[in-house]
């Protein structure tokens, strides 16, 4: 018989607006301890340096995480002009610098290659996969790596402003697996004047705001209180971007017990992905056929 978790068997989604100089688990970490939670997880890590939403998953919630991962972000950074550094931020060293500064309408040109379908190198440190050590474990080593290049999705950049020669805030939105640092220290390549990232904000992701996150003093404030748990979202909205088909009693059950359940779907296709509810709760994600949802992941409101 399987060892009892420790904790409360709480479930959903907890918004934290990270600040600079920690990190994302010792976010996760942070709440799992003032919730006393069982098990936590976050939708996408966001870089010590970096702020913004991380939206950290509860429970059962851990098993929507895909599905926000999956889902477009937006992030507003500053790109630092005729320099780029060790880590294409702003933590790491100065390797090369430029006296040449692009004009407004030189950046705002350059975004547009940047635009749609883009394939895109991560950054040396970074927590790529390389023969199965991480790549900034082996760039702090010394060693530099040839990192293949990845697609990745943009759907919009754009310039939010220049407020002096040195530096451009730009905001992006794009889909799984961008890295800024990566546009940053491309788009420098471009203008012929390097760049690196100066400071980043995660803006939101899928259906979650960094406007409506708590700060660190205030997860603080309310450890260990029923206060706290009223912050916390339900975790129908990790599946925000899936369509909801009603289960029948009978279909709940089956479900529940991980069999095919019969659901009302008018206006899915076959094969869709899809999650089932009763009275509005989650049951299971799966795939839509014939009347049926044949799922992949059941939630377990038990615990």
């Amino acid at each position: 018989m399987g060892r009892k978790r420790k904790g409360r068997a709480i479930s959903g989604w907890l918004l934290v607006d990270k600040p600079a100089g920690v990190t994302s688990t010792a976010v996760v970490n942070k709440v799992r301890w003032a919730l006393q939670a069982q098990k936590a997880g976050h939708a996408g890590t966001l870089d010590p340096a970096a702020t913004g939403l991380l939206a950290v998953a509860l429970g059962e919630a851990t098993k929507t995480v895909p599905y926000i991962t999956d889902a477009l972000k937006c992030y507003r950074f500053r790109v630092r002009l005729g320099q780029s550094t060790t880590t294409d931020d702003a933590e790491g060293t100065v390797i090369e610098t430029s006296d040449q500064r692009p004009s407004d309408d030189d950046i705002a040109a350059a975004l547009g290659a940047f635009r749609g379908e883009i394939m895109q190198v991560p950054p040396q440190f970074s927590a790529v996969k390389v023969e199965g050590e991480r790549a900034y474990d082996i760039a702090r080593a010394g060693e530099e790596m040839d990192l293949a290049a990845r697609p990745l999705w943009v759907e919009k950049l754009e310039i939010l402003a220049r407020p002096d020669p040195d530096h451009v805030d730009l905001e992006m939105v794009c889909g799984k697996g961008g890295y800024v640092r990566s546009i940053a220290r491309d788009l420098g390549a471009a203008l012929g004047c390097l760049g690196h990232v100066a400071w980043l904000r995660r803006e939101w992701s899928g259906p979650f705001d960094a406007a409506e996150g708590l700060s660190m003093e205030q997860i603080d404030a309310m450890a260990h209180s029923p206060d706290l748990d009223t912050h916390i979202r339900p975790l129908e909205m990790g599946l925000a971007d899936l369509p909801e088909l009603p289960a029948t009693p009978e279909g709940a059950a089956r479900l529940r017990n991980g069999n095919p359940g019969m659901v009302l779907a008018s206006h899915v296709d076959y094969g869709a992905e899809a999650w089932a509810s009763l009275d509005g709760q989650a049951i299971a994600v799966g795939r839509y056929k014939a009347g049926e949802l044949h799922p992949s992941r059941v939630f377990n409101r038990d615990g």
